[in-house]
Formats: structure tokens, C-alpha cells, sequence
């Protein structure tokens, strides 16, 4: 049975776009926008772990953690925080948080986290499985196939000629086959750097990647989720 997860974000963007990335992983997530409503939840539907945000208007992130550990309540907690002082991350360890993550993060992190709490409190936790790879290395998704260390990228049977930036953003999509990427985190992991809402600079190349992949009569591989990010998957 998947685990009941409770994630608590105002940022409607971010929330959105970690309750789909959760639910891809495995996991029956209900998502609220505050803390008022994360303790109703938690009240209502026991969860198996909770993710909070650490700033949200009424209750934030830390007196959810407060009043339900005062409850004795011992659910694992993840916090999201982009608060990055030591202190504002022992305010959270002592406010009851099991663990937290600094943002803008990788939603990998955020599964490997989850993964490592849910082991922790003995809940069966499955490890969901990367893009099959083939005996030499390369990766498959969504009818791509990916030879990581030769650089080299096929549509069925045809090669694509992409540059060094279109195969990093290509290869991110692949290995994050079904779970949708987020703005920032894409910019992140590609430039090291987000440029913020207002460029265009990703918006470009996703459309590079689009006319070099996409092929008549077949299905168009990167998907837009508009106001969140990025999804590879064939349909």
C-alpha cells in the first residue's frame, strides 16, 4: 500500500507541482495550502509523513511541528525551508522537524529524504527504479534512447544531433521520465543558476528540443505544465 503523505505549501506553484512529482513516486498525497489546515488533516487522516513549509501565513511550518509533537504525535516530519542560517535550521530540529530540505531543491532529494525517514520508523518504503538501462550504459524513456557517456541521443531508430546544453536538459527529462521538473529546479541543475520568472532562456530550449525530437503522426514527448515546469513522457 503506498504511504499517506500530507504536504503542507503555500507557494501554489510548488505545491502543485511536489503533489504530482509525489504521486508519480508512489505516494497518496493530500496537499493543503497552511498550517491551519495541515493540523486538521493530520487530525482527520493520520499520516505516515508529513512536508512542511516552513513560512506559511497563520501557522507556519514550525508550530505545526510544535503542537503535534505536544500531542506526542512522532510522524515523520521533512521540513521545507529556504531559510539557510544554522540557526533557523536548529529553530526546526528543535521544534520537532525530523529532517529538512533547503530550497529551491531537487525533487530527488526530497524522495531519497522521505525514503531515509520512512526506513527510519520501520514503514516499507519502495524504491522506485530509474529509466531501464541497456547493457552498455544507456538510458531509455518515453521512446528515446540515451548513451550518457558517448553524448549520443535516438528517436527510434534515428540519431539526434542535439548540442551540450539541448543533451543536459534532454538527459535531466529522461532520468525524470513521468515526474514533472519545476522552473527553477531545472535551471538549477542545467545553469547553476535561476534566472529568474521573467526569462526565457529555458522556454528556448525546450522548443530546440521539440523540433529536433518531435516527428509526424507521433506523439510530442516534452510536456508544458503551465505556471510549474517540465514533463517528459510519451503521450
Amino acid at each position: 500500500m503506498p504511504q499517506n503523505l500530507l504536504l503542507a505549501e503555500d507557494d501554489r506553484a510548488i505545491r502543485h507541482a511536489l503533489e504530482r512529482a509525489l504521486t508519480l513516486e508512489g505516494y497518496a498525497v493530500t496537499a493543503v495550502a497552511d498550517g491551519v489546515e495541515a493540523l486538521a488533516q493530520a487530525h482527520r487522516t493520520p499520516p505516515d509523513v508529513l512536508v512542511l513549509d516552513v513560512m506559511m501565513p497563520g501557522i507556519d511550518g514550525l508550530q505545526v511541528c510544535r503542537v503535534l509533537r505536544a500531542e506526542g504525535n512522532r510522524t515523520p516530519i521533512l521540513m521545507l525551508t529556504a531559510l539557510v542560517e544554522t540557526a533557523d535550521r536548529i529553530a526546526g530540529l528543535d521544534a520537532g522537524a525530523d529532517d529538512y530540505v533547503v530550497k529551491p531543491f531537487d525533487v530527488e532529494e526530497v524522495f531519497a529524504r522521505l525514503r531515509a525517514l520512512l526506513r527510519r520508523t520501520g514503514a516499507p518504503v519502495d524504491v522506485p527504479s530509474e529509466p531501464p538501462r541497456m547493457p552498455d550504459g544507456q538510458i531509455a524513456a518515453a521512446g528515446l534512447r540515451i548513451d550518457p557517456q558517448a553524448r549520443r541521443v535516438w528517436r527510434g531508430p534515428h540519431e539526434v544531433e542535439l548540442t551540450r546544453t539541448e543533451f543536459d536538459l534532454l538527459e535531466l527529462l529522461v532520468r525524470n521520465a513521468g515526474i514533472v521538473l519545476d522552473h527553477t529546479t531545472i535551471y538549477d541543475r542545467i545553469w547553476g543558476y535561476d534566472f529568474g520568472p521573467g526569462s526565457k532562456n529555458l522556454a528556448v530550449y525546450v522548443g530546440y528540443l521539440r523540433r529536433k525530437l518531435d516527428e509526424p503522426g507521433a506523439p510530442s514527448l516534452i510536456h508544458t505544465v503551465r505556471g510549474v515546469g517540465y514533463v517528459l513522457r510519451a503521450d
